[in-house]
């Protein structure tokens, strides 16, 4: 199922955050589409919604419902 997620997370503050969100989804959720918006705090990605908000907890960061 290619079910796509929004999330916030309010504590990215800098393109370095961005990178690690998007690193560990990358590594969670291999082939999904993915797009992290600093400006937003918006996190969207294709695939599993509870491996992805577990890679984004894991990477040291708070995902929210959007």
């Amino acid at each position: 199922m290619n079910e796509k997620t929004v999330l916030t997370v309010n504590d990215m503050t800098c393109n370095h955050c961005v990178g690690t969100v998007r690193k560990a989804l990358e590594e969670a959720l291999p082939g999904a589409e993915i797009n992290v918006d600093l400006e937003t705090h918006k996190v969207s990605f294709t695939g599993d919604r509870a491996k992805g908000e577990e890679a984004i907890r894991e990477a040291g960061y708070t995902p929210e419902a959007a």
